[in-house]
């Protein structure tokens, strides 16, 4: 029996039947949160932190009324909007709804 010559570009050592290879051992996602508890960093982030570190990039802002992104805030009721169409929305709105519409956001509400 001959033996395939191997092609010039590959390393012997990458050929799946030398002696020196290993099985790549996969871990559970037990396993990872197990080892991840025993490591002593305290501000690393890790597969089992709920508060990661903040964000560098500025926060996107969506329009209240299409959830657009939105371009514009109106300076009167503190609304975003995405174009004039929803401006003139935004500034027929009553009171209440405005109100209604920064409570959902998580804003606080106008003053006037």
């Amino acid at each position: 029996m001959q033996e395939t010559p191997q092609p010039k570009f590959k390393k012997s050592s990458l050929t799946p039947n030398t002696a020196g290879s290993k099985k790549r051992m996969w871990k559970s996602l037990k396993q990872i949160l197990t080892s991840e508890r025993n490591l002593q960093w305290k501000d690393a982030v890790t597969y089992s932190s709920i508060n990661p570190p903040p964000s560098f990039r500025p926060v996107k802002k969506y329009s209240d009324i299409s959830g657009l992104i939105a371009h514009y805030t109106d300076p009167q009721t503190k609304l975003h909007y995405h174009n004039a169409e929803e401006f003139h929305t935004v500034r027929n709105l009553p009171s209440d709804l405005t109100s209604g519409y920064l409570a959902l956001r998580g804003a606080t509400s106008i003053v006037g």
